[in-house]
């Protein structure tokens, strides 16, 4: 009776790590779909859009005029995307020096016309209206 209470216990917990997993993942697709149209915005130059786009975090942390010189002062000299592939994609609940919430880290391969190898980190959050949005983005 104990090894099937045991079996039992260890089944449920099992079933439930699967279930946490599939919802991370789910969580994971569509933090990379948006992250992914968030990018195209980005790609065409078209940075204002790409803040007002992102996650009211992001809004109230630099303003639209701020984001809009990083972006022209970083962007350009790369040339354009050549390609960009998903690495890793983690979903996580807090991140240092942001509020608690709902996050998936996301990193890419890049390469760019003027540089061939570039790793960019975005971030995109689970916003108050249910939608995820980009919270962070950096390129190295």
């Amino acid at each position: 009776m104990r090894r099937l209470t045991v079996f039992f216990m260890i089944l449920c917990l099992s079933l439930w790590a699967g279930v946490s997993a599939a919802r991370d993942s789910d969580k994971e697709k569509a933090a990379i779909m948006a992250a992914g149209e968030w990018l195209s915005l980005v790609d065409s130059g078209n940075y204002e859009q790409s803040w007002k786009e992102a996650s009211e975090y992001f809004r109230n942390a630099i303003s639209e005029e701020q984001w809009a010189q990083a972006l022209k002062a970083v962007r350009p000299p790369l040339g354009q995307l050549v390609s960009r592939k998903v690495t890793s994609a983690s979903y996580m609940t807090a991140l240092p020096g942001a509020p608690d919430g709902e996050y998936v880290v996301i990193q890419y391969q890049s390469s760019f016309g003027n540089k061939k190898s570039a790793v960019e980190t975005v971030t995109p959050m689970l916003d108050q209206d249910g939608v995820w949005r980009v919270s962070g983005y950096f390129i190295r």
